[in-house]
């Protein structure tokens, strides 16, 4: 829980001391008023007393009330103000190592409980400091502060006093021994919660479509259940702690005035006004007192459940990314696009062996390189090494001449074009979705071929105002504004050559039209080329394509193929396809089988040598369908 603190800066430290202050000040006006009401007492039951002094009196204890109050809330304010800048920034420095994650570290904690760490964790150290520090530090010197006022005075009352104390701190050992645990239990609880929930809204077609609700009701069920469980278990044991110490505060009370009222019967008639005097402070100090270790109680309660939440905070902010970033910025002279891998080999976290093995070959610059195989002969594991979403455990993945290893991760990426196996859109509009992220390598408009020019001359008037040169990104752009001119020409381009065009223009709103969270009112095959055309518009060195043909038809296809050979002929493009169709014209095609290459060449080469490329071929067309595309 320590470890949180120093996120602090030293204003908010400022602030803590200023906090501590104000509270001894607090403290003192509270443990002053038991001795003006100690006066009052004996002002009353003495004869010849004035009012105006009894007055007096009253109006110190108002003051010291007054005062009181003002510096709690004082100490509150400066509490609530430490809390919330200390959460806002412990929310920024999650969101960012998360964000410095390679996929290891980001399967390793899980989204959900990435989820769950980043609110509910956080939440609940910020109500730590919000409420508890200030009772925290109140407590045990209100506590201390009372039992020195009280020391002395009568040594049956102390000895009532210490019992009502002793009974308290079994009742807090009993509520941490038992409970304690289970605050941890409480949370990765928590987290199961959250992913069996998100899991069944992510999947929520597939599970209507085949009348799996009492399946999910079930698997929800449970993991409710087991929650609720635990937090019944807990809450029963603090159930029995706040009933036990209101008996507790009754009983003392009891306990004093009836010890009182035998030290006043016994007494003589003269000391008996200072007895009662006595018993009152007494009374008024033991309460405060018990008091106090009922306030620790309530941070008894919430420090265990803080204490896991700060730990699994610092679990992710200690973690260190195993994707090393490097210095490099650009590419050898001449090697720009260029990609090869020299003896790679993989093995995910924990596996028993290699996904790939003795992986090499070269992409030139300009190259279209098609990488095929069985499902898990690890096509999309090879691809992902190349912009470092994991780094090769053996060989060397090189770009432009340089190891990736060397590059620092926002100059490789932004030589990169990358299209995903499962097309991701955010909600906004689509234009966002095109623009999001930089431009990559270039600031320059996307360098069409003359077809794509040509079908962009009705946009080419309006991109006559020119552009703007400024430092936000193209989806902050397009999301905080309208498009300028020539963002609005470059996107256009760019969905054009995605094939997009026409299912978008027949959208409200055209390029400004609404896109749903993950793309939710697209279909599968729009999402995907709303995804390509993201690549496109980036104008990058590089394009991959990680089976991002398949939802579409074969003449989609067909023509959004023609159309990237044509306008990124600079480029160098991998493409990872399971269709023959896709990858047939590529310049080199890679054939995986269980994480090897057992085939490089062209389609012709491979239909002639390679028979893992045969039986893909033939399981996909006929012999008559090869023969006539060889012609």
């Amino acid at each position: 829980m320590l470890n949180i603190f120093r996120y602090l800066r030293k204003q908010e430290w400022l602030y803590l001391f200023y906090s501590v202050f104000f509270i001894v000040i607090s403290v003192w006006l509270d443990l002053k008023l038991p001795g003006y009401m100690s006066k009052i007492t004996i002002l009353v039951q003495t004869e010849g007393s004035s009012m105006a002094e009894i007055t007096l009196n009253g109006v110190y204890m108002l003051l010291c009330a007054l005062g009181s109050m003002l510096t709690a809330m004082v100490v509150s304010y400066l509490a609530a103000k430490v809390a919330a800048g200390l959460a806002k920034r412990l929310r920024g420095e999650l969101f960012r190592k998360t964000m410095s994650f390679s996929m290891e570290e980001i399967n390793g904690f899980s989204t959900a409980s990435l989820i769950t760490r980043s609110t509910n964790d956080i939440s609940q150290v910020q109500m730590i400091i919000a409420m508890g520090l200030q009772v925290l530090v109140r407590a045990p010197i209100m506590a201390v502060w009372a039992i020195l006022k009280i020391y002395g005075k009568n040594w049956e009352w102390t000895m009532a006093t210490g019992a009502a104390v002793v009974f308290l701190l079994f009742i807090l050992s009993t509520v941490i021994i038992f409970a304690l645990p289970k605050f941890k239990i409480i949370q990765r609880l928590t987290d199961n919660l959250n992913r069996v929930t998100r899991e069944h809204l992510t999947g929520l077609r597939v599970v209507r479509a085949y009348n799996a609700e009492p399946y999910q009701d079930a698997k929800f069920e449970k993991a409710n259940a087991e929650l609720t469980a635990t937090n019944l278990f807990t809450f029963r044991i603090l159930a029995i702690m706040f009933p036990s110490i209101g008996f507790i505060m009754s009983g003392i009370g009891l306990a004093i005035y009836w010890i009182g009222a035998y030290l006043i019967n016994a007494a003589q008639m003269q000391d008996r006004l200072i007895i009662f005097s006595d018993m009152v402070v007494f009374s008024s100090y033991a309460i405060m007192v018990i008091m106090s270790f009922m306030m620790l109680a309530m941070i008894f309660v919430m420090l265990p459940r803080a204490a896991v939440s700060a730990k699994r905070i610092n679990e992710v902010l200690e973690t260190e990314a195993k994707i090393v970033d490097g210095t490099r910025t650009e590419s050898l002279p001449g090697a720009e696009g260029e990609i090869e891998f020299r003896n790679v080999g993989f093995r995910y976290p924990d596996a028993g062996d290699n996904v790939l093995r003795n992986i090499s070959f070269k992409a030139r610059k300009g190259e279209t390189v098609a990488i095929i195989g069985s499902t898990g002969s690890g096509k999309t594991t090879l691809v992902n090494l190349v912009p470092r979403f994991y780094d090769a455990t053996e060989g060397e993945v090189i770009v432009g001449g340089i190891n990736v290893k060397e590059y620092s991760q926002e100059a490789l990426r932004k030589k990169i074009g990358y299209v995903s196996q499962r097309a991701v859109l955010f909600s906004g509009t689509i234009a966002s979705n095109v623009m999001i992220g930089d431009r990559g390598s270039s600031s320059a408009p996307v360098q069409l071929g003359r077809s794509a020019s040509a079908a962009a001359g009705s946009v080419g008037t309006a991109a006559s105002g020119g552009g703007t040169a400024d430092t936000l990104t193209g989806g902050e752009k397009a999301a905080g504004a309208a498009l300028d001119a020539e963002q609005l020409q470059a996107v256009k381009r760019a969905v054009e050559i995605a094939q997009s065009t026409e299912f978008i223009e027949k959208m409200e709103g055209q390029y400004e039209a609404n896109v749903s969270q993950g793309g939710a009112n697209l279909s599968g095959g729009q999402k995907q080329r709303l995804s390509i055309a993201r690549a496109i518009y980036r104008n990058p060195e590089i394009y991959i394509f990680d089976d991002t043909f398949s939802a579409l038809d074969y003449r989609t296809d067909r023509a959004l193929r023609a159309a990237l050979k044509r306008e990124t002929a600079g480029a160098t493009t991998l493409i990872v396809a399971q269709r023959i169709g896709t990858i047939k014209d590529a310049d080199k095609i890679i054939v995986l089988e269980e994480g090897e290459i057992v085939g490089i060449g062209t389609h012709d080469e491979l239909m002639a040598t390679c028979r893992t490329y045969q039986e893909i071929a033939y399981s996909q067309l006929s012999k008559e369908e090869l023969a006539h595309e060889r012609q």
